[in-house]
């Protein structure tokens, strides 16, 4: 199918350049000797009204019906694709209002607003041109606002709204490229159809007009003779349907590839204050957090009084069950949250400046520059349509204006601290195994020189071999960076081996915080000591079920009054079911949100 569609489309190509410059002449002289005359040797599809020859003018017209077919699907496809595209990089209101102007305008068939703004617009191949392109705009928005809202919540965009990349360039280098082959294919069916209804216009007398000519015109003049003499009308009518033949063959054919986009341009990064820790110390100050989504049902609070605190050099863990918000946390600190998210804190500093005091532009480059995120599935965080040096140079071109060669300096650098070789920056993230997409993700982190590094449970989908190595490996970058760590994971084994301290999180509250090195045996929340109890054993009697957690996390939606924790725990009192205990200090570096903890000698017997 590949060689006959070259060859058609070759044909078409060689008729539309060559064909006015051979036939041109003869299909614009008039012969009043051969008016109307049938099929013949020297005129093979016969003559018109002034004698011109058919077949001349079938051939010359590839040029003009070609061309403006082109430009009316290129026009509406590109209005098209940027109105439905941009869906995924607006707002929420602005996602809103182009979703229903989208549906507004796919409420008109195409083909009468065509012939509507052919009238408005008048009569001629400009007009006729325009009517269409406006016409095709829908049908591309809605395509484009479809495949746009599968790439909305990928990691790499929400990636490059933590780099601060701005919204024409998230749409340009993030999604764009990720929807390119099905509009590909589109674009060029659509050429096909456009073809069709240029000629069809050009046929009710609104499109091209004399002297001019093309398909759809001469199909008009023949249509009066199609009794007596076929071939004039059927000629031209056969031209079309070839012509759109080939735009469909070649959609399909071109349906593998996709379009490329071309090199980034630079942008220089807003001035702000040297990021550093702030005057006490402290690289993330965090108070009273609290996070609400909107759902059909209701609004759900998963993040509700959270505080917390990292200094330089510091990993810290967060861990609890799935739907604690241990990632809904992380994410409204760098301002990740979904669409509709309100987020309501006391205090949030980064790196000793206030987030709150920053204008929205100053904020995204300090949250950009100031902070990383390592997402769960490097496969999804990673542009698929990208090679790994794009990836990594974009952040010191966006933000620190970097050139070039400079970037993929800094880039391999990043890589060998990583322990990759610079080699892999020529390939794209499918070449890559899950271990080193995951260091590459890293790689892409340590390119803004962060002091706060979110790994938001970074080593999940890894096995434990490649889990080891990228938890010695942030251990090293927390050495030689001194950047700060958030370590989040459901696996409390691996927290209280890799991190210092331990945040507990249970129904969007922190339960307990301590140092990682009283997990064993010093916890004092019931629900923390499941956790650990939970782990398995290699040493357990493996003809008795591994200890769970009973029961289920409470309904978000009608939370109950008192401790979270109270249905599921074995020591509960009635006081639990009535009040929330607050987060209370046991000692210097021990804290805990329990009417009736666990005493510790008594956790110890148990062991």
């Amino acid at each position: 199918m590949a060689w006959v569609t070259a060859a058609m489309l070759t044909s078409l190509v060689v008729l539309a350049l060559v064909g006015p410059l051979v036939w041109g002449a003869s299909a614009d002289r008039p012969d009043p000797s051969a008016v109307l005359q049938g099929p013949s040797a020297a005129h093979p599809f016969g003559t018109d009204n002034l004698g011109r020859d058919l077949l001349a003018r079938v051939l010359t017209a590839t040029r003009s019906s070609l061309f403006l077919a082109l430009a009316a699907v290129l026009l509406g496809a590109t209005g098209g694709v940027l109105l439905g595209a941009s869906t995924a990089v607006v707002g929420l209101r602005a996602r809103r209002l182009l979703s229903g102007l989208i549906n507004l305008l796919l409420a008109f068939p195409a083909l009468l607003v065509a012939m509507f703004l052919a009238v408005v617009f008048g009569a001629g191949a400009g007009g006729a041109v325009l009517a269409l392109a406006v016409a095709g705009v829908p049908g591309f928005a809605r395509l484009a606002q479809t495949l746009a809202a599968g790439v909305a919540g990928t990691d790499h965009l929400a990636a490059g709204r933590v780099l601060g990349l701005r919204r024409h360039r998230l749409l340009w280098r993030h999604v764009l490229p990720n929807i390119a082959e099905p509009l590909l294919l589109s674009t060029t069916t659509a050429a096909g159809t456009a073809l069709v209804a240029l000629s069809g216009l050009s046929f009710l007398g609104l499109g091209v007009q004399p002297p001019g000519y093309d398909w759809g015109q001469l199909l008009n003049q023949g249509l009066t003779r199609i009794y007596a003499d076929p071939l004039p009308a059927l000629a031209p009518g056969l031209a079309i349907v070839y012509a759109a033949l080939t735009f469909q063959l070649l959609g399909e054919v071109l349906a593998g590839s996709v379009a490329r986009r071309g090199p980034a341009t630079r942008t220089p990064a807003p001035t702000l204050a040297p990021s550093g820790p702030a005057e006490d110390g402290l690289v993330l100050q965090v108070e009273d957090l609290h996070v609400e989504l909107p759902t059909p049902d209701g609004t759900i609070r998963p993040v509700r009084g959270v505080s917390l605190a990292l200094r330089p050099g510091e990993i810290v863990g967060l861990v609890g069950e799935s739907g604690s918000g241990k990632s809904l946390t992380a994410f409204a600190i760098a301002d990740l949250l979904p669409p509709g998210a309100r987020v309501s804190r006391r205090t949030l500093r980064l790196l000793g400046v206030d987030l709150a005091a920053l204008t929205p532009k100053e904020r995204d480059h300090h949250l950009a520059t100031g902070l990383a995120v390592i997402f769960q599935n490097p496969a999804s965080a990673l542009n698929p349509s990208l090679r790994v040096a794009t990836q990594l140079t974009e952040t010191a071109r966006a933000h620190r204006g970097a050139s070039r060669a400079l970037a993929a300096s800094e880039a391999s650098d990043a890589l060998r601290r990583v322990a990759l070789p610079p080699a892999l920056l020529r390939s794209r993230p499918h070449q890559l195994s899950g271990g080193q997409r995951q260091r590459v993700m890293i790689a892409s982190g340590l390119m803004v020189r962060p002091g706060l590094i979110i790994a938001d449970e970074p080593t999940t989908a890894l096995d434990v071999t490649v889990q080891r190595r990228i938890t010695r490996l942030l251990s090293d970058i927390r050495r030689d960076t001194s950047a700060a760590i958030l370590f989040i994971s459901h696996d409390v084994a691996l927290v209280g081996e890799f991190c210092e301290r331990v945040l507990v999180m249970y129904a969007g509250t922190i339960v307990e915080a301590l140092p990682a090195d009283r997990l064993t045996a010093g916890t004092r929340h019931p629900y923390t000591r499941a956790l650990v109890e939970s782990v398995p054993d290699l040493t357990a009697d493996r003809g008795r079920p591994l200890p769970t957690v009973p029961g289920t996390p409470p309904d978000l939606l009608s939370p109950a009054p008192g401790c979270p924790f109270a249905p599921r725990c074995p020591r509960r009192q009635d006081r639990c079911a009535e009040e929330a205990p607050p987060l209370e200090d046991l000692d210097a570096v021990h804290r805990v949100a329990c009417w009736n903890p666990v005493p510790v000698a008594a956790e110890v017997v148990a062991l």
